[in-house]
């Protein structure tokens, strides 16, 4: 008998050695000025839970069930739930849906916002930002949390406490069938702890086994794998405007939000956008040729994110477009999302010291666009060809651009391999040198170039560097068949 006392008793001890209480979650369980005021105004009862343990459970999962929203106007038509899961990825990667709330699970991102508590601030106030009211509970289980979030019970509970914070929850919180939730009040049982006192084997064989694993995975028996929510890969909006605009002003007014909109999408994401495609639609039989849209594409020189970049580059466009009747709606979609590359700022200026452009070289680009048409700015782009003509081709343009080392290593690279030099004006088609090489002075040479015979543009050239009188260095070739005649292809700069 007193070897049983020491055992029981020591126990007791260990037991109440690993049960340590974090301040975090006394904050939560002590129900702060805060809490207190969203509790009484949501006319719920206070109820004083405390997790025991920061590792009692293996995951934390937060209920959010949409009670009310405004009229998202500036949303891309999805459901309230699909608009807070997009709202909850920017605490949690393991966000999930159901039919009438959104799980996220927070265990791993408690550190990141200081504790549970400030996590939960921070959720609900980004929440209310988007104009939603939302009813809310935290739990180690996902259905436990959606359970007490339908029941209006905005309260944080541990793994310890969790059966007695369900007990009194009615079944109907669970969205079983009627027929079964009319069998268990028929029975007396109206309440999910009238349930779990229920013996297993005859709950299994009333009302099935699918009934109580449920039950199971309310109360963390049996794992459940969650779906993970997916978000879109391209920002697509519309709105709908109260009046008919004619006026860039205005439209630039009513597209600000879907801006603002997309600004987020690219956020959560860490991605950027080249592409973004307005389309203003018109009354079709006010449209002069038929066509009830206008469409305007902004083709960026590099990938950003931010609305303050992307109005004043529609401003510029729109302030180049003649619409032809007046708008009735605006849809904003983007292009392919591609990842963020962020760097510093350099030390010194543009121009000083060797200081080189960054954000600048896209903007300048973005607004020559802008102001006098995509086909007017462009790049230039090497092609894997020997013929000079066909060696090259249009392309956007390559930023941000190399530095003047770099620059410099690749002009003498050539060099130093034992080729020839290759001038960076070509003319549009080479010139005959009537009188040969009378007054010029060979310098490097000959380049053998004879290439193309598939495509029926084949060349046989040996290719010089020469100097003119003036002291301007060219670059000439001889064509290998008869005549053998001689040419001007390029200058030097």
């Amino acid at each position: 008998m007193a070897r049983r006392e020491r055992v029981a008793s020591g126990r007791r001890a260990f037991a109440q050695l690993v049960r340590p209480q974090p301040k975090d979650f006394d904050a939560a369980s002590s129900g702060g000025a805060q809490g207190r005021a969203q509790e009484a105004q949501a006319s719920q009862a206070q109820v004083s839970l405390r997790f025991e343990s920061s590792a009692d459970a293996a995951e934390l999962w937060i209920a959010l069930q949409p009670v009310a929203a405004r009229s998202a106007s500036d949303a891309s038509h999805t459901s309230p739930a699909q608009m807070l899961a997009q709202i909850a990825l920017a605490f949690t990667s393991r966000v999930s849906l159901e039919a009438d709330a959104v799980l996220l699970e927070v265990r791993g991102s408690r550190r990141l916002f200081g504790g549970l508590v400030p996590l939960r601030d921070a959720l609900l106030a980004r929440v209310r930002e988007r104009g939603f009211d939302v009813r809310w509970a935290l739990a180690p289980t996902p259905r436990a949390a959606l359970a007490l979030a339908r029941a209006g019970r905005a309260v944080m509970v541990s793994s310890t406490r969790l059966v007695s914070a369900l007990e009194n929850l009615p079944l109907a919180v669970l969205r079983w069938d009627e027929r079964t939730l009319a069998r268990l009040e028929a029975a007396g049982v109206r309440e999910i702890g009238a349930a779990l006192r229920l013996p297993r084997a005859g709950f299994t064989q009333r009302f099935g086994r699918d009934a109580l694993a449920d039950l199971d995975r309310l109360v963390g028996r049996q794992c459940e794998p969650r779906r993970a929510f997916v978000p879109r890969e391209r920002f697509r909006a519309q709105h709908d405007l109260d009046c008919e605009l004619l006026h860039h002003e205005s439209l630039l007014r009513a597209i600000a939000p879907m801006l603002a909109a997309l600004e987020e999408f690219l956020r959560t994401r860490q991605c950027g956008i080249e592409v973004l495609v307005l389309r203003l639609v018109h009354r079709a039989r006010c449209a002069p040729d038929g066509a009830p849209h206008t469409q305007l594409v902004l083709r960026l020189a590099a990938a950003d994110f931010l609305a303050t970049r992307f109005a004043p580059l529609l401003a510029e466009h729109l302030a180049r477009l003649v619409l032809p009747a007046p708008v009735l709606r605006c849809e904003l979609r983007s292009g392919a999302l591609r990842p963020l590359v962020t760097a510093s700022d350099g030390l010194w200026r543009p121009g000083e010291h060797g200081g080189m452009s960054m954000r600048e070289s896209p903007a300048l680009v973005e607004r020559l666009r802008a102001r006098l048409g995509a086909e007017s700015v462009y790049g230039l782009d090497v092609v894997a060809e020997h013929r000079p003509e066909i060696a090259w081709c249009v392309a956007e343009p390559a930023l941000p651009a190399p530095t003047t080392r770099c620059v410099a290593a690749a002009r003498a690279a050539p060099r130093e391999s034992g080729c020839l030099r290759r001038p960076l004006w070509l003319l549009r088609a080479p010139e005959p040198l009537t009188h040969g090489l009378d007054g010029l002075q060979l310098l490097d040479g000959p380049e053998r170039i004879e290439s193309g015979w598939w495509d029926g543009r084949d060349v046989a050239r040996d290719y010089y560097v020469a100097r003119d009188p003036a002291g301007a260095e060219l670059w000439v070739y001889r064509e290998r068949l008869a005549p053998h005649a001689w040419y001007l292809h390029g200058r030097f700069g």
